[in-house]
């Protein structure tokens, strides 16, 4: 079987979809951008044959075409995966799924309604060592996860000011839904469990202050808006019992970036952790995936050794997508589960808004 591929959005994030798709097995035929210069410019890079101004022009010239990638703004999210998927075209989203819970409800209906499959770029969850960690966990090694801790942190992680990272309207939010991945990966292991409470503060601290600008190049525009949070602390409990505290943050007084979710079960607890290094994601990171355990009386401490991954499961969660079109593997991620982290997401700012809990 082969699958056809088209990705709307010629960013950055869009060299991780095509080796993915293309170590997958799939045949990615055409980019879609409304830079079309930008998309023509990524087309000769990676001998990719068309280019089209929209993802409604690529459905309606390429033949055959089964599947596209979304990696726009966020704010694009859902119309672009409803109007695909009502024309019968499988989806792959960038995160977050889309700026709320309504707006993800609705990909999830047309999703169904259409018989096709949703599924999003939650590429944590195919880091060598989060597979790793779920063999532990569906063997009942770990027992119930009682309570975890997801953590992705930065010093000086501000990406741009004034561009749509910056713009609420355009983003849904600061670092809460920009880098919410680690809250994903703690729901994950814990077998994504049935949100009942959220309560949650968000800190506008440094928003402004181009000293905690990111590394990443992404140019400020001058007369911009900058109206997203900073940082965020947070608690949820669901409705099994189990509870998670959440930090996020852009740009907080801390001694380097930190992505990680401890977790701490009734058999065992573990830690996947990456500690970015001096320059971002380079080769002084430190990378842990270690299992607690009690045994003969004594505390030990399981180091799982696993293969590096410097694209953190963004190649691996593409092929992921490819190979559950095959029939080769189940998906890493479902719309259910990109629904209950929504709804995690809009309680988190709600809380924050109210400074109540939430019910969600």
């Amino acid at each position: 079987m082969t699958v056809k591929v088209g990705v709307v959005g010629a960013g950055g994030m869009a060299d991780y979809h095509i080796k993915g798709f293309r170590n997958a097995g799939a045949e990615v035929v055409a980019i879609a951008d409304q830079n079309t210069e930008r998309a023509k410019a990524l087309a000769a890079k990676l001998n990719i044959p068309s280019v089209y101004s929209s993802l409604g022009e690529m459905i309606d010239k390429v033949p055959g075409l089964s599947a596209v990638s979304i990696i726009t703004p966020n704010k694009f999210h859902k119309a672009l995966a409803v109007e695909a998927l009502n024309r019968k075209i499988n989806v792959f989203c960038e995160k977050p799924p889309a700026l709320s819970t309504a707006e993800t409800i609705e990909m999830q209906k047309a999703a169904a309604d259409a018989g096709k499959t949703l599924m999003f770029n939650f590429n944590n969850r195919a880091r060598p060592e989060s597979y790793a960690m779920m063999e532990y966990i569906k063997k009942g090694e770990v027992g119930t996860i009682n309570s975890s801790q997801a953590v992705w942190t930065r010093r000086t992680g501000i990406p741009g000011f004034g561009g749509w990272f910056t713009t609420k309207a355009l983003s849904g939010g600061g670092p809460v839904i920009d880098l919410l991945h680690m809250i994903d990966l703690a729901l994950y292991f814990m077998q994504y469990p049935e949100p009942e409470y959220v309560l949650a503060q968000t800190f506008n601290d440094f928003i402004s202050n181009k000293g905690f600008k990111g590394p990443w190049g992404i140019p400020d525009v001058e007369g911009g808006v900058t109206d997203v949070e900073a940082a965020c602390l947070g608690f949820v409990r669901f409705k099994t019992g189990q509870v998670m505290m959440l930090r996020n943050s852009w740009a907080e007084m801390i001694k380097r970036e930190e992505v990680s979710v401890t977790f701490q079960g009734q058999k065992a607890g573990g830690m996947v952790q990456r500690l970015f290094g001096i320059d971002g994601n380079d080769a002084t990171s430190i990378d842990t995936c270690e299992l607690y355990v009690q045994e003969n009386g004594r505390s030990v401490n399981k180091s799982i050794i696993v293969e590096k991954d410097e694209s953190m499961g963004r190649i691996r969660s593409a092929s992921n997508f490819i190979k559950v079109l095959k029939g080769e593997e189940a998906p890493l991620n479902t719309p259910d589960e990109a629904v209950k982290l929504m709804r995690i997401v809009d309680g988190i700012y709600k809380s924050a808004e109210t400074g109540a809990p939430v019910k969600v």
